[in-house]
């Protein structure tokens, strides 16, 4: 839910609500900022120690994203009426074991906001949120090499949790010196290595930013950006919510599950989703794997990179 417009519209529209925001610590960074949010409470502590603070709090409603044991141990506790948000588990298990689809053509932020209708809040169209804190630039700016200048370059996620999300390191490369923009590639300190292997491919200039900096700092490079490459990972909504133009690629999983990019209704073109369809052991998870199940990994490899290299070009043109 990390740039879920749930909370701006709650509080746009019944401003006397106080919003408070139960996280892990390791999370909190993308919400300190949230203009919406009363108060973040942390389970640094465990679970035990963060239900009395809760309770303390006196909550009029409860509302639950996760679904988890968790959340229904702290939904049991504060003992406050609740609504719960319908995870399509079910129907998720069946596409991947069966490839029967039956989930709805709804985005998960559209579905989130079914957990306010006894509020009747409605969504607004206007698309994601992310926040960024005023310090964000600093020590980014003064890494950034001469060769890349804000609003010409394009980012490339080059990680993922699961392998079975990521771009191939040599597509990834080919594509980028193809799309002919200077490359940031963005990623965790795990995925430095892999992205190294990528700059040793690359004819076009580049920056490797993995495991540099912050999740907020990455976030800015992601909105300095003229065009954004990504797999379907957390950097890919990050784009969505600054609306910048968007290429993704799809390994094992796929839109149908819901979490494409979600732009505002006047900006749905600015995104373009590459994937190959009707593969017959796609998807093979609602999340991931460390290696093709499969041991080919179609669903990636087979993406023509002529076309996502068009859509770079494209949108790069379109929306400078």
């Amino acid at each position: 839910m990390l740039t879920t417009p749930l909370l701006r519209v709650l509080k746009q529209q019944r401003p006397e609500t106080e919003i408070h925001y139960l996280t892990k610590k390791s999370f909190q960074a993308i919400l300190l900022e949230n203009p919406y949010i009363t108060k973040i409470h942390s389970l640094e502590g465990g679970l035990a120690a963060v239900l009395e603070e809760l309770k303390n709090e006196d909550f009029d409603f409860v509302i639950d994203l996760h679904r988890s044991l968790r959340s229904r141990v702290v939904k049991a506790r504060l003992q406050k009426p609740s609504a719960t948000f319908a995870k399509l588990n079910r129907a998720k298990w069946l596409l991947v074991n069966t490839k029967i689809n039956i989930l709805p053509n709804v985005h998960i932020v559209d579905r989130y906001f079914t957990t306010l209708k006894r509020f009747n809040v409605k969504n607004d169209g206007k698309g994601l949120d992310y926040y960024l804190p005023e310090h964000a630039s600093e020590k980014v700016e003064q890494s950034l090499p001469k060769t890349i200048e804000k609003g010409s370059y394009l980012l490339v996620v080059t990680g993922s949790k699961h392998k079975t999300k990521q771009i191939p390191k040599d597509k990834t490369a080919r594509i980028c010196n193809e799309a002919g923009l200077p490359v940031v590639l963005a990623g965790s300190v795990e995925d430095r290595q892999g992205a190294e292997d990528i700059m040793q491919q690359l004819t076009v200039p580049a920056f490797n930013s993995c495991g540099l900096f912050d999740i907020n700092e990455s976030a800015w490079l992601v909105k300095q950006s003229r065009v954004v490459l990504s797999p379907d990972t957390g950097l890919m909504h990050i784009a969505a919510a600054f609306q910048k133009p968007l290429v993704t690629m799809w390994g094992n999983t796929v839109p149908a599950f819901g979490m494409y990019p979600y732009y505002p209704l006047s900006k749905q073109d600015y995104y373009r989703i590459h994937e190959v369809r009707k593969l017959h052991c796609r998807p093979c998870s609602k999340l991931g794997f460390e290696r093709c199940p499969q041991g080919h990994f179609r669903c990636m490899n087979e993406i023509p990179e002529h076309e996502v290299v068009s859509s770079i070009r494209q949108l790069a043109e379109f929306y400078k």
